[in-house]
């Protein structure tokens, strides 16, 4: 074990500068820059005043050496400065982090919830009417594009039904509430996102799940549960869900990384504070420090995610061994 989480933070690390070293390259190849927004919004077209602002914001220097300085930074999670928000980088990534981290986790939880509850329901009854609907219902869900679906569900629960709120994270001026009325006001802004940007996935799950269910439930050792005269349920949920949900752990791992991809089209959607906002708007003013920032914090994360993901595969089958 001891080996195999070293290998793994190696592996992880290697992963991280990777980003770091795409990223840096991909910003650097898109045209303009803070200084050119600055100049645009102040006016500014002075060469020498344009001049100033690239030595101040650092841009004056060779690529390579701008590189090197912001890699040495991130190793101290000195992620630069924001010159919009007049603050360090670092800050606005932790300040939003817990609105971003808590959707992606309702969505997951929403999506694989739903999805091996139908994927299950489905191998029950394979070839079945209950079957086919699970299945329609899981294309439909997959093919639907998810910036329309978000709209739509707030156009029928938020402004048709008023069930929900439109948008934001927690009721501006109202009643003063203590810790557990907070909280359930933040579920209840919470419902719409999370299930916007998790039916997507939960259309996946169901369509794996079905699939594994059906495989293992064709495997010796459920026949031999069932011919000892094991009742079914016990069959399905103790000896066949345990194994067949194991696909299902591979594509949450795999997936988180574009999970934090779709939140940043439904943040942008529902106003959510979280950092897919903070991304949206610091690719419009060119804030490129905020970019990189919020593109490592997401890779440490989807790293992390898949290293939990190994260990509890491990707990849940006793044939993974991690070595």
């Amino acid at each position: 074990m001891p080996r195999f989480l070293l290998r793994r933070a190696a592996q992880g690390l290697l992963t991280i500068v990777a980003v770091l070293v795409l990223s840096f390259v991909l910003v650097n190849l898109a045209p303009g820059d803070m200084v050119d927004v600055l100049a645009a919004e102040g006016g500014a077209t002075d060469a020498d005043e344009i001049a100033r602002l690239r030595v101040l914001y650092g841009l004056d220097v060779p690529a390579a050496l701008r590189f090197w300085n912001y890699l040495a930074g991130a190793m101290t999670f000195d992620l630069g400065h924001s010159f919009r928000h007049g603050r360090p980088v670092a800050d606005l990534v932790i300040e939003r982090m817990p609105a971003s981290l808590l959707l992606v986790a309702a969505a997951l939880l929403t999506a694989a919830v739903l999805g091996i509850a139908a994927g299950v329901f489905a191998a029950r009854r394979v070839h079945s009417m209950w079957d086919g609907l699970v299945s329609a219902l899981a294309v439909l869900f997959f093919a639907t594009p998810g910036f329309w679906l978000s709209l739509m569900l707030m156009l029928l629960f938020s402004v048709k039904l008023g069930l929900t709120p439109i948008a934001g994270i927690a009721t501006i001026g109202g009643p003063p509430r203590g810790p557990l009325g907070q909280a359930l006001d933040v579920a209840h802004h919470l419902i719409l996102p999370a299930v916007s940007l998790g039916l997507f996935y939960a259309a996946i799950y169901a369509r794996v799940m079905r699939a594994s269910m059906l495989q293992v439930l064709d495997l010796d050792y459920v026949r031999t549960a069932r011919a000892k005269g094991m009742r079914e349920r016990r069959v399905v949920w103790r000896h066949a869900f345990r194994n067949a949900l194991l696909p299902i752990l591979t594509l949450l791992g795999i997936q988180l990384g574009h999970v934090f991809a779709g939140a940043v089209v439904v943040e942008a959607i529902f106003s959510w504070p979280g950092l897919g906002t903070l991304l949206v708007e610091a690719v419009s003013a060119r804030n490129y420090p905020v970019v990189m920032g919020v593109l490592v914090f997401s890779a440490v994360v989807v790293v992390v995610a898949n290293l939990l993901v190994d260990l509890l595969y491990a707990a849940l089958d006793p044939r993974v061994r991690l070595r």
